[in-house]
């Protein structure tokens, strides 16, 4: 049911279960905000999206205010702005203002809404809030100076995952927000996803920075540093350059990284393509034998944290091959050592990747070649912007380049759309539909899986066999699957999970999109995955085994998929996680 109302007295139809906020937009009027963010948090409680409603006495706050027949709003009046203006520098009274150093200067919506609103001194001066700084897990970290008490992080793990490890601790003056009993994000059930950390309007919460390992290791002659991009990167990378989102960047990336020094430049696209292989393998071999069934995929750590501590009796679902970057290091201080003639030891391997869980996962001792870790030092997408900047790098001023080609330079389509969701799932089909029917894919694109959807499910035909397949992105819309198999009542075959909504490309390491752009409907994941696929589509081979660099690592070191050694290097293993460490 429609209502009219008015706001700055033009007149605006809408829905009859529209906030102010929300009917605002509709007629094409920005209201600003801080706590609000679509779909997950409309509390008010900042008081920073106040505005005029005729004949009330107090203002209200747009983001929960209703509207209704006849309703007279007034968004941007002397008083409303003036009120915006108290809001604002009463969270500056209580903010850490070190800007310049902070690592969201310049992309900061508290710093943004500061220059909107012309305030250019401290009106409230005063005792600040005692601070929490923690540092101690490897991928995130809590600096509550900078906390302004939005509660987004905190509905983020609760609505988006399905956790609620955030809370606000402690009451007036000294709330904070903090992980379940103050704890370290280092001692407690933590995903270590970085979903908290996208969504976080300041710098209270950010990545553990790599940056200055990596630049040490570039800097010693010792060293043999090598790189490697996810899928995901090329989709966001850009927007580090003020570039629009949905740039793809693949060619002025590498240009960039190799003026940055690195010895080699590769893409964990093809880490992807061995992923697929070994993954598929393991899948037929699962299907053919009477196997733990469904089987779930590996490739995202926060996935795998989520499962150690919440659903421990599943992991024996879990396929028990690496992630792809992970695999691609263990090539790297193997195989490439031994052709190279390096030590293991002298190689230094990075990964750029949308995810602030993966230097976690680097950490395991489950993930380690010949007694050296696969991979030395994860860097975000954001961190590599940053990097690149340290070096004089814009994005925008380079040539397109290609990555280095002498023994892991190859990779498929496949492996390009493991950054979105569905796309590990699509990839192991290609494969393991045309090796099990002994002939060529009828149709390559599996589009049936496909799409932003929390939970997807697809059956498809291989040989006389229905396999059924689902696929969930975000920890709140996987868990009706997680009870399922835990409770033995599972339909699937095959499970693919990625811990952060829409996979890779939202991961929580990559570009931050400010809320402004969220909560005007910009549907950025689709524009972060209409990169990967476009490049699929440009790709002359699609299909994962049909990779000839694959094929040749297999004829000349690795035997076959799921050999002995492949195993040895390629495979991991999964532990129940104690939640809360008594310290």
């Amino acid at each position: 049911m429609s209502v009219n109302i008015k706001i700055n007295n033009i007149n605006v139809r809408c829905d009859e279960n529209d906030t102010i906020l929300t009917a605002a937009k509709k007629a094409g009027i920005n209201i600003p905000t801080l706590c609000y963010l679509k779909d997950v948090n409309k509390s008010g409680n900042c008081r920073v999206c106040l505005v005029e409603v005729k004949n009330a006495k107090n203002l209200a706050a747009a983001c929960v205010y209703p509207v209704s027949e006849g309703l007279e709003v007034y968004t941007h009046s002397n008083r409303a702005i003036q009120a915006r203006k108290n809001s604002v520098e009463l969270i500056l009274s209580n903010h850490s203002k070190n800007c310049l150093s902070c690592v969201r200067n310049q992309n900061c919506e508290l710093q943004r809404l500061t220059e909107e609103l012309g305030i250019r001194e401290d009106k409230f001066n005063g005792e600040h809030t005692p601070v929490s700084f923690d540092d101690f897990s490897y991928g995130i970290v809590r600096d509550s100076s900078k906390c302004i008490l939005c509660g987004r992080c905190v509905e983020t793990c609760k609505k988006v995952q399905g956790l609620g490890i955030l809370g606000f601790q402690n009451r007036g003056f000294n709330t904070k927000v903090a992980p379940v009993m103050d704890k370290s994000f280092a001692d407690v059930n933590c995903m270590q996803c970085g979903q908290c950390v996208i969504n976080c309007p300041v710098g209270a919460l950010s990545e553990k920075e790599d940056i200055h390992r990596v630049v040490q290791a570039l800097n010693d002659k010792t060293k043999h540093v090598i790189v490697q991009t996810a899928p995901a990167v090329r989709a966001s990378l850009g927007e580090e350059f003020n570039m629009p989102i949905g740039t793809r960047v693949t060619g002025k990336m590498v240009a960039g990284l190799r003026r940055v020094g690195f010895n080699r430049v590769y893409d964990t696209n093809f880490g992807a393509d061995l992923t697929i292989m070994e993954e598929g393998t393991e899948f037929i071999e699962r299907l053919q034998n009477n196997g733990v069934l469904p089987m779930i995929t590996s490739c995202s750590p926060g996935w795998i944290r989520y499962a150690e501590y919440e659903y421990p009796e599943i992991l024996d679902n879990l396929s028990s091959c690496k992630s792809p970057h992970m695999m691609l290091g263990a090539m790297l201080k193997s195989y490439y050592a031994k052709v190279k003639g390096i030590d293991p030891k002298d190689i230094f391997v990075v990964s750029i990747m949308p995810c602030t869980a993966k230097k976690s996962e680097i950490k395991r001792n489950e993930c380690l070649t010949n007694e050296y870790p696969d991979v030395d030092a994860v860097l975000t997408t954001r961190e590599c912007g940053r990097l690149l900047k340290m070096y004089g790098i814009d994005l925008k001023d380079l040539p397109d380049e290609e990555f280095d080609d002498d023994m892991f330079g190859e990779y498929s389509g496949a492996a390009v759309i493991f950054g979105a969701t569905g796309g590990v799932m699509e990839a192991a089909l290609r494969t393991v539909k045309e090796i099990l029917e002994h002939k060529e894919l009828a149709k390559i694109d599996f589009e049936e899986v496909r799409g932003l959807q929390g939970v997807k499910h697809a059956t498809i035909k291989i040989n006389d066999i229905d396999v059924k397949v689902a696929i969930a992105s975000g920890m709140t819309n996987a868990k009706p699957l997680l009870e399922d198999v835990k409770n033995h009542c599972s339909p699937y075959h095959f499970i693919e999970i990625m811990g952060c909504p829409g996979g890779c490309i939202n991961g929580g390491g990559q570009s931050i999109v400010s809320s402004r752009i969220k909560n005007n409907d910009v549907d950025y994941k689709a524009l972060r995955t209409k990169v990967l696929y476009d490049e699929d589509k440009l790709c002359e081979v699609r299909k994962s085994h049909e990779n000839t660099q694959i094929q040749a690592l297999y004829e000349n070191y690795l035997e076959k998929p799921g050999s002995h050694l492949a195993h040895k290097l390629l495979h991991t293993t999964y532990s129940q996680k104690i939640k809360f460490k008594i310290q």
